[in-house]
């Protein structure tokens, strides 16, 4: 547990770096390379052997949070319906060409996975960018917020959940996908993470916000539903690694495994929270 909790330190200073050059450049290329070692990860874990395959969606992968956030297809008037489906002829090419070696399932993960988890770590730019987005309602300051809002309903709640469960577990969610997990860590992982959200909005309200973004009920009930998202993301996670029997998706930092295992939550999380900003400025 010593060395979890070191390294959940060490995470939680990767998040407070990723804060402070949020508006930096370096923002794009460092969720590049995060989501680029998860997908990695995957393909490997799934046991994708077609180097070329591996390959083309590693560099997909790499490009998608890039060309997501300087807006390069929508610059140059490319729709994106051909773009993805010369990226599918491409991938399956592939599979004609090392046939000995390559299944369908593969080029179906490669596909999924170079495009969903680079879509997923893109939600973090655009969930900072909601301001460019929606400049009437949001300025800088809740950009900030809300991207708080999402890291903590991200690793809080797994954090919290842990360490409540670890104490006073007795009953397991989910013993044949999860064993460790418990639904009394799961309670705690949701009321803390509440709590936290509520002591971040009335720090934002008093020192950042010239008015109300948004109301602690409301605050609460979206930190429940985003808490309850991320654990379903942890869950999947933890349903793959059991089907190709992996005890984590990669050894990046001892005690938390790869970077997937650490964003597992996030990939489920900010897209939720990103889809219902734009649904509730839109309605």
């Amino acid at each position: 547990m010593k060395q979890r909790v070191i390294s959940g330190v060490l995470w939680g200073l990767v998040a407070i770096l990723t804060l402070v050059l949020m508006w930096s450049r370096l923002m794009e290329f460092l969720v590049s390379i995060f989501c680029t070692i998860a997908v990695y990860e995957i393909l490997k874990v799934t046991g994708v052997k077609n180097i070329a395959l591996k390959a083309v969606g590693l560099v997909v992968a790499c490009a998608f949070p890039l060309i997501s956030e300087y807006h390069v297809l929508e610059k140059y008037n490319v729709p994106v319906g051909p773009v993805f489906a010369i990226y599918v002829i491409v991938l399956l090419s592939l599979m004609l060409l090392f046939y000995e070696k390559t299944r369908f399932e593969h080029v179906a993960v490669t596909a999924f996975t170079s495009l969903a988890i680079p879509y997923a770590f893109s939600c973090f730019m655009l969930v900072r960018d909601i301001y460019k987005e929606f400049p009437d309602t949001f300025g800088k300051p809740q950009s900030v917020f809300l991207l708080l809002i999402g890291l903590s309903c991200s690793w809080m709640t797994d954090a919290f959940a842990y360490l409540i469960g670890f104490k006073f577990g007795k009953h397991k969610m989910s013993p044949k996908i999860s064993p460790k997990k418990s639904y009394e860590g799961a309670a705690g992982g949701l009321v803390l993470t509440a709590v936290l959200n509520v002591i971040f909005l009335a720090v934002f309200n008093k020192f950042f916000f010239k008015s109300h973004l948004i109301s602690y009920t409301l605050l609460i009930v979206l930190s429940f539903f985003l808490s309850v998202i991320g654990m379903l993301g942890d869950l999947s996670a933890s349903a793959i690694k059991r089907n190709y029997g992996v005890k984590d998706f990669g050894k990046i930092m001892k005690g938390h495994g790869g970077v997937m295992d650490r964003f597992d939550s996030s990939v489920f999380v900010m897209p939720a929270l990103y889809a219902i900003i734009v649904i509730s400025q839109r309605i």
